[in-house]
């Protein structure tokens, strides 16, 4: 038999990083409701570069404070019909790279999606933090709380 791993407690919100991606202590709602994770994009297309299809967008929008015009590029990608949160289908596009959460760093399918109209750019799903986090939702920013480097 297996031991069982510690899980880390973690609020309603935390802070996140995506290091691959240049985004540090950005804001995140923890939903286990949602099955996936998603992250605030826009101008997300997928281009033709030396003839291999490539997916390309920005991260955030220019009215969000850590908006850098920085155009990502991903060869390897997936594109995945998602259940938004009004409870309607949407083709989203889907990215591996890794989320540092308190000290925890994972590697994990992202959905890229215009999440301009909603409050938290980063909508941490159940698919993430499964075997890992418990929720406690009278608290926030937990992982704040106990380290103090999110770099």
């Amino acid at each position: 038999m297996k031991p069982l791993k510690e899980k880390i407690i973690i609020g309603r919100r935390e802070y996140v990083n995506f290091p691959e991606l240049g985004i540090y202590k950005i804001i995140a709602k923890i939903d286990t409701g949602a099955y996936t994770t998603a992250l605030h994009c826009h101008d997300i297309e997928v281009k033709k570069i030396n003839e291999i299809p490539t997916l390309c967008f920005k991260l955030l929008d220019p009215s969000h404070p850590e908006y850098t015009q920085q155009q990502h590029q991903f060869n390897v990608f997936q594109i995945k019909e998602i259940k938004n949160s009004f409870g309607s289908f949407e083709t989203r596009f889907i990215i591996k790279t890794k989320i540092k959460l308190g000290k925890k760093t994972i590697k994990s399918s992202i959905s890229l999606t215009d999440r301009g109209n909603m409050r938290y750019p980063v909508l941490l799903g159940r698919k993430l933090l499964k075997n890992r986090f418990i929720v406690d939702v009278a608290a926030i920013n937990m992982c704040d709380k106990t380290n103090t480097s999110l770099h």
